[in-house]
């Protein structure tokens, strides 16, 4: 009886070993994919940031040229 026992024991301490390895095995797969989702987010960022400074440059231009078309007021 001791014997059956042993083995019931022994592979309820396997089993719970091998759900362990293949739930560290899940976490460090959504890991590097959590990590390839912020390297996209990253670049995405990056390219909007570039994008804003070329409208705000553009922005500048515009106004430089309004104010100069502009009449000007003359002081009383």
């Amino acid at each position: 009886m001791s014997l059956s026992m042993d083995t019931v024991m022994i592979s309820v301490i396997f089993g719970t070993l091998a759900a362990i390895i293949y739930s560290l095995r899940v976490l460090v797969l959504m890991e590097r994919r959590i990590a390839r989702i912020e390297i996209h987010i990253e670049n995405l960022t990056s390219k909007i940031l570039s994008y804003e400074v070329k409208i705000e440059k553009e922005e500048e231009e515009l106004e430089k040229k309004i104010l100069k078309k502009a009449p000007k007021r003359k002081k009383k």
